[in-house]
């Protein structure tokens, strides 16, 4: 297993680079924590689920979630914990680290 750490960075961006660096192709995203400044999710519309309805959050909030990586491309699902005990999840498309940290751990596999 392979512990990637996001400290001042956007999160895809920082996690794509470093499994890179680790010559990861194709893995399992089986845990992700940590907290952002700021995030922008997508969910599916009730009426198309072939379309995706991709919202900006400029707040911060805890997350947790899983993803995959393939082909070198990162993937996540997560659900970020915000101010007023709510949850928004969705597809993460970015997430900015700055305050706090954020850590995936990835198993590699092969393809």
């Amino acid at each position: 297993m392979h512990v990637i750490e996001v400290k001042n960075d956007e999160l895809i961006a920082g996690i794509t680079e470093q499994v890179k660096a680790l010559g990861i192709q194709n893995g399992a995203i089986v845990s992700l924590i940590g907290a952002v400044d700021a995030f922008t999710v997508s969910t599916m519309p009730k009426d198309d689920a072939s379309k995706d309805i991709v919202t900006n959050y400029a707040l911060p909030a805890e997350m947790s979630g899983t993803g995959e990586i393939t082909n070198g491309q990162v993937h996540i699902h997560s659900v970020m914990a915000v101010e007023g005990d709510r949850a928004i999840s969705g597809h993460l498309h970015s997430a900015d680290v700055g305050a706090w940290f954020a850590r995936a751990y990835v198993i590699e596999v092969s393809k």
